[in-house]
């Protein structure tokens, strides 16, 4: 049982979280516009969409208002976010679908709602998982999307080996992009997540948050050459960079 005390401003809290998602990264919003206007382009208008490591449903939301005739899975497995999301966003009038899985995990594909999708989305989320749960991941994702279907991941993916020094300069950039938003150098998302520990509502769903965090211990992000080679070796095609800013990449393939 949720605590009573105060009845909790969901959407509120969704608009923070995107306000602290954008401090760190301005070309959000050109980021979700290039990812979309490659759906419009590959898909028909009716289609459904996963949404990989969805969070509040910052994705899903806009996919659902910029494509009316389309449906949107969120995947996620912090249960602080898809809580806000799901208080927020509710169901989309019926369109949008939570469903709480580890992705890359064996055994996730089965909490999902239906056995085949036309596409697969994600932003600012798959850098979490380590590279043996990311090729995983792709495996059981090209089992899912129909022949035809498109995935895109918009996050930011460094060079790696291929290009090393592209990659230190990526990660200076990156750095000083996070942490020069805050007179004190503190990134916006800590300020928002010590904000959110204070709401009575997510109390129950911050201590399963811990727990659940204890499980994945922490890696370096996978780089852009893993994320091409482990979708390519999935059976995806066409697998490339369609959209770049330095290291905040648009990456697609299709089924």
């Amino acid at each position: 049982m949720e605590p009573t005390v105060r009845r909790t401003n969901w959407r509120a809290l969704l608009k923070s979280w995107d306000a602290q998602q954008a401090s760190f990264n301005p070309g959000r919003e050109r980021r979700f516009q290039a990812m979309f206007d490659l759906l419009e382009a590959a898909l028909p208008r009716r289609f459904t969409a996963l949404d990989l490591g969805s969070g509040p449903g910052s994705l899903s939301v806009r996919l659902l208002r910029r494509f009316p005739q389309a449906q949107a899975v969120a995947v996620d497995y912090d249960p602080v976010t898809q809580r806000i999301g799901r208080g927020a966003l509710g169901t989309f009038g019926g369109r949008l679908t939570w469903v709480d899985a580890d992705l890359g995990s064996p055994g996730w594909t089965a909490r999902l709602p239906s056995a085949r999708f036309d596409a697969a989305v994600s932003t600012t989320a798959l850098h979490w998982l380590s590279e043996p749960r990311l090729r995983s991941l792709y495996r059981d994702l090209a089992l899912r999307l129909a022949r035809g279907g498109v995935f895109l991941n918009g996050d930011h993916l460094p060079w790696g080996t291929a290009s090393p020094g592209l990659d230190r300069i990526d990660l200076r950039v990156w750095r000083q992009c996070v942490h020069g938003q805050s007179p004190r150098g503190e990134p916006e998302w800590r300020r928002w997540w010590a904000n959110a520990k204070k709401v009575p509502a997510l109390r129950p769903y911050f201590r399963e948050r811990a727990r659940r965090a204890a499980q994945h211990p922490k890696h370096r992000p996978p780089s852009l050459e893993v994320h091409e080679d482990a979708l390519a070796r999935a059976g995806f095609r066409e697998v490339d960079v369609v959209w770049q800013d330095f290291g905040d990449r648009v990456l697609f393939a299709r089924r």
